[in-house]
C-alpha cells in the first residue's frame, strides 16, 4: 500500500493567493451576469455588449412571449369560469363600433381589412415622422385578438399601447420619433377573427409591414 506525498507547505496557496482568487471568480462570475446573462434571459444591457453579441434582442423575445404566455394563461382562466358578461360587453361594444363604421367611413383617409386564423399574425405601419399625430380605429369580428402598437426607427423604440383579447379600439398616434409606428396582431383565440383598421391624419404612409 502506497501512501500519496505529504505536499510541501510552499506549494500550497496562500491565503491571500486564495483571497485573490475568489475576488476574481466573483468579478467574472458578476461580469458575465452582466454582459451575457441579463441580455440574453431578460433584454437587459447594462454594459451594451449583450447589443453587440445579439443577445439582447433574443432576451427581449423571451420576455415578450413570456408575457404573452402569462396573459393568455389568464384569458384562460377567465373564460373557464365562465366570464360570460366581458363577452357580451364584447359584443355590445363590436355592436356599437361598427354601427360608427358603417356612418363615417368616407372621413378615414386609408382602411385595410384582413382575416387572422387561430396562430396567425399580422402586422401594419404607418409611416410618420417626429411629431406627427394619426388617429385610427380598430374593429374585430368573429373572435378576439392580442395586439401590441408600437413604433420603431433609427435605432429607437417605443410601446404605445397593448391589448389582450380585444375585439376594438380607437384611439391616437403621436409620432414619438421618425419611423414605422403601427400594429402587431396575433390570434390567440380558437376562432378566425375579421380585422379592419381604419386612420387618417398625418402620415406619409400606411403599409404592409409582414
Amino acid at each position: 500500500m502506497h501512501n500519496a506525498p505529504k505536499p510541501n507547505i510552499e506549494d500550497l496557496p496562500t491565503p491571500a493567493q486564495l483571497r485573490r482568487s475568489t475576488i476574481i471568480a466573483g468579478i467574472g462570475a458578476v461580469a458575465i451576469g452582466l454582459m451575457v446573462y441579463l441580455p440574453a434571459e431578460y433584454g437587459t444591457d447594462p454594459t451594451g455588449v449583450g447589443s453587440i453579441l445579439g443577445l439582447t434582442d433574443m432576451g427581449e423575445i423571451k420576455t415578450q412571449l413570456a408575457e404573452e404566455a402569462e396573459a393568455d394563461r389568464l384569458l384562460d382562466l377567465e373564460a373557464a369560469g365562465g366570464d360570460q358578461s366581458s363577452s357580451l360587453l364584447g359584443d355590445i361594444l363590436g355592436m356599437f363600433v361598427g354601427a360608427a363604421h358603417a356612418q363615417d367611413a368616407e372621413v378615414w383617409r386609408d382602411e385595410t381589412s384582413f382575416t387572422l386564423a387561430p396562430g396567425d399574425t399580422a402586422e401594419w405601419k404607418l409611416v410618420m415622422t417626429e411629431g406627427q399625430a394619426a388617429q385610427y380605429r380598430m374593429l374585430v369580428e368573429g373572435g378576439r385578438i392580442n395586439f401590441d402598437l408600437h413604433g420603431h426607427g433609427g435605432g429607437q423604440s417605443v410601446t404605445y399601447e397593448r391589448g389582450r383579447g380585444s375585439t376594438g379600439d380607437e384611439g391616437e398616434i403621436v409620432a414619438a420619433f421618425d419611423g414605422e409606428h403601427g400594429w402587431f396582431w396575433r390570434n390567440r383565440d380558437s376562432e378566425a377573427a375579421i380585422v379592419t383598421v381604419q386612420v387618417r391624419g398625418e402620415y406619409a404612409e400606411f403599409r404592409n409591414a409582414n
